[in-house]
């Protein structure tokens, strides 16, 4: 007994330091009712690590505006914790992301916790030993440190939240393609290195009263390479039968309305652009799976639902992760084979539709005093099941054919262009000679479209025209990018001008539609009569296009212009998207 009482003694001397880190979150410890701020992500980090310290690494991959640390935690039973170790072992990286949002912060909370708990072999037993799991407990670092009780204000818990976009107010969410944020461009070049087979998002969504608790949206299942949306599909599958079974009801779209506030409008499924994580990542040849739980359940329902969703990924990743790499590969091959094969560029739902029960409440419609719109009250005491439309029949919409070798980047923008290609590990080329004359295709455009507001820091631009064939002069120092290459379907995604999120479209070419020089209408007088005195054909449209467009008859500068455009002065490049597209590889 002496000796067991001075045993115990000497123990509860020892210095706290080598006692057992504390791995539990404020979430947990205050019932999941309140979430920590980000130095617990800090001090967590470290701790799993110093707990778990030959399976568990703590890495920092970036900076945030404000100098905070951007951390991941790099987990794996088999010691894989480099991309290179990964490969050479043939696992499968998983990427799971908290907090791109981060007033939606349940993927932190509930990734920490789900983390531990398959550490220590209560869930997803063995599915380390399959996979490498990168865990990001919050992408928006310095939004999360915007902290607020009501930063949320239709959605319940946690006490408080962070905000939902960065310091600099960019919207994570879409700059996946523009990258135009440093937070953006440290997770590229973490993919870049690890290459995840599957990108989890972790999001709470927005939107009406009901009873479903989540929606999981995976992609490819409606777009990018046909054959990885079978692995798509049995990913998303998968999940949504893993949680049913543990009480959730889960939906395979986000559950917003067709028409807002109005529940009898349905539903309808779609494919995101590819600013958006869902939409990027096929085009990578690679899953990215959404998860969006349900604003209006309370936190602790929240948090359990995202942990459930968790630990599903984890361990239907394990059991397919080798056939859906081989799948990913396949991808790729097809890919770098894509040169003059249709590629689509944007995707629609049609009209078709079919009835579905939705689990909602009871509600009234009527007119408000205050707003004086028809204005939607639920009634959460009454639950109610809902005959509504589902429209999920998504079909390619803009379709155009790859060129037969890639796309020329003039000398002017190449820096510019290369800088976004290498962040998003394209492959191109500069070329080291001036060519006097490319047999290549240009697009110039009949109309083009500026957006009447700033998006996300840029004035938006779209084109009407075609492509046609031209030759032009290209100048040393202007890149090659070809298409056959594994991300193939990323390269034209960013540059075919038409496409939603190219480079084009968030305006980086914008100077190039935008009028510089002009003709003072004096002169433009005197060269509309010499030209209609020296070609009579000329006079002959001019005096039709008067009488039979009356726009056109009205607008002075218009009937100036008419006559300026065929003046040698006329700058033939407005109007001409910089970049070629070319049959041939330079």
């Amino acid at each position: 007994m002496i000796r067991s009482a001075l045993l115990l003694s000497l123990l509860a001397a020892l210095p706290l330091a080598h006692a057992a880190p504390d791995l539990t979150t404020v979430s947990e410890r205050s019932g999941f009712q309140a979430t920590g701020r980000y130095e617990e992500v800090v001090k967590l980090c470290a701790d799993f690590q110093k707990a778990y310290p030959k399976r568990v690494k703590c890495t920092e991959f970036g900076r945030t505006p404000e100098g905070r640390p951007m951390l991941a935690l790099v987990v794996s039973n088999t010691g894989a914790f480099t991309p290179q170790a990964a490969k050479k072992q043939g696992l499968p990286v998983t990427l799971i992301q908290g907090g791109i949002h981060a007033g939606e912060i349940d993927g932190k909370d509930a990734g920490f916790l789900a983390l531990r708990e398959t550490l220590d072999g209560k869930l997803a037993r063995g599915a380390l030993d399959k996979q490498v799991l990168l865990f990001i407990p919050v992408f928006n670092v310095d939004g999360h440190e915007r902290f607020g009780k009501w930063n949320r204000p239709n959605q319940r818990g946690p006490v408080e939240m962070g905000w939902r976009t960065t310091a600099q107010n960019f919207n994570l969410n879409r700059d996946y393609v523009k990258a135009d944020s440093p937070e953006m461009g440290a997770m590229l070049k973490l993919v870049n290195a690890w290459d995840p087979l599957t990108y989890v998002d972790l999001h709470v969504t927005d939107g009406a009263k009901f009873q479903h608790d989540v929606s999981i949206q995976v992609e490819p299942v409606y777009a990018g390479d046909p054959e990885l949306r079978k692995a798509g599909l049995a990913l998303r599958s998968g999940v949504i039968a893993d949680i049913a079974k543990q009480g959730s009801t889960p939906q395979s779209y986000y559950m917003s309305f067709a028409r807002t506030d109005d529940p009898q409008s349905g539903f309808v499924d779609s494919v995101s652009d590819p600013r958006f994580s869902t939409g990027y990542f096929p085009l990578r040849n690679r899953m990215a799976l959404l998860v969006e739980t349900h604003s209006w359940k309370d936190y602790p329902t929240r948090v359990r639902v995202t942990h459930n969703t968790v630990v599903s990924i984890l361990e239907q990743v394990a059991r397919n992760g080798k056939d859906w790499l081989l799948a990913a590969a396949a991808a790729d091959a097809r890919a770098s084979r894509l040169a003059g094969a249709p590629v689509a560029l944007t995707y629609r739902t049609t009209e078709n539709s079919r009835m579905v029960d939705f689990q909602g409440y009871a509600y009234t419609r009527t007119e408000s005093d205050v707003s004086g719109i028809l204005m939607t009250r639920y009634d959460e005491s009454k639950p109610q099941v809902w005959r509504v439309p589902l429209r999920e029949d998504v079909v390619p919409d803009r379709v155009i054919a790859a060129p037969r070798a890639g796309y020329i980047v003039p000398a002017a923008h190449a820096d510019l262009v290369a800088g976004k290609l290498a962040l998003h590990g394209i492959a191109f080329r500069r070329l080291d000679r001036a060519i006097a004359q490319l047999d290549a295709e240009t697009f110039r455009a009949d109309k083009a479209s500026f957006s009447a507001t700033s998006f996300e820091s840029h004035q938006r631009l779209s084109l009407e025209g075609a492509w046609k064939a031209e030759a032009r002069a290209v100048a040393k120092g202007a890149l090659f990018v070809p298409v056959n290459q594994p991300k193939a379907r990323l390269v034209v995604a960013m540059l075919e001008p038409q496409a939603p999120d190219s480079l084009l479209a968030w305006g980086f070419f914008n100077n190039a539609y935008e009028r510089k020089e002009y003709m003072e209408e004096y002169v433009a007088e005197e060269v509309a009569r010499e030209q209609m005195a020296a070609d009579p054909a000329l006079a002959a449209e001019f005096k039709r296009r008067i009488e039979t467009d009356p726009a056109f008859a009205k607008n002075p500068h218009a009937r100036l212009e008419f006559f300026a455009r065929r003046h040698a002065s006329w700058d033939e490049r407005f109007n001409l998207y910089p970049v070629l597209r070319t049959a041939t590889a330079p």
